[in-house]
């Protein structure tokens, strides 16, 4: 598998290996081994699925404390995923990176805990598989604006679906500072 650096300390973008002939084709998407040696040596202790239609936007949302590392891919469609430094005392606070994942591409995202998620539905649909490190916990959940004018965030779309939720999602610098994880090094 090949593992690229994103420009935001912790985030990977990670390409696994894709074996394909006439028949179709396989992927290893996950060995703790294998990805422990590139730096991911955390313990997943949830999957997730979710479906979204086009336009469909989720997120931002991130967990403090409990923390989420997740391990994000696309079983079916397409997918523009984002995440932002959220790390009170971070240098790169409020910095994003955005990829497509698609499962053409079958790209997979690591984002450590500390960094605010979300994606938006750019195929008709899409099927989104991710690995949490840690349980969700409702109580410890914040939303970011998506469209927090601060952050600049480049949507692929425009006029998003969005939960109830996120409409009611703050900017990042009205967190209020309990909210936010703290900064500990890269």
């Amino acid at each position: 598998m090949n593992v690229l650096s994103t420009g935001l300390p912790g985030v990977l973008l990670i390409e696994p290996r894709v074996y394909g002939d006439e028949r179709g084709f396989f992927v290893e998407t996950y060995r703790r081994e294998r990805y422990a040696a590139a730096g991911i040596g955390i313990e997943f202790v949830q999957d997730n699925l979710s479906s979204s239609r086009v336009g469909v936007l989720r997120g931002l949302h991130f967990q403090h404390p409990k923390g989420q590392a997740k391990l994000i891919q696309v079983i079916q469609g397409e997918i523009y995923d984002v995440v932002v430094d959220v790390r009170s005392g971070s240098p790169t606070i409020g910095r994003w990176y955005g990829v497509a994942l698609s499962s053409a591409n079958k790209r997979q995202l690591f984002v450590p805990a500390g960094f605010a998620h979300g994606f938006c539905t750019t195929s008709d649909s899409a099927i989104v598989s991710y690995k949490a490190s840690e349980v969700y916990a409702p109580d410890c959940e914040t939303a970011v604006q998506w469209d927090d004018p601060d952050l600049g965030i480049s949507w692929p779309i425009e006029n998003p679906t969005v939960s109830d939720r996120d409409l009611l999602a703050v900017r990042l610098r009205d967190v209020p500072a309990d909210r936010l994880p703290p900064f500990d090094g890269p």
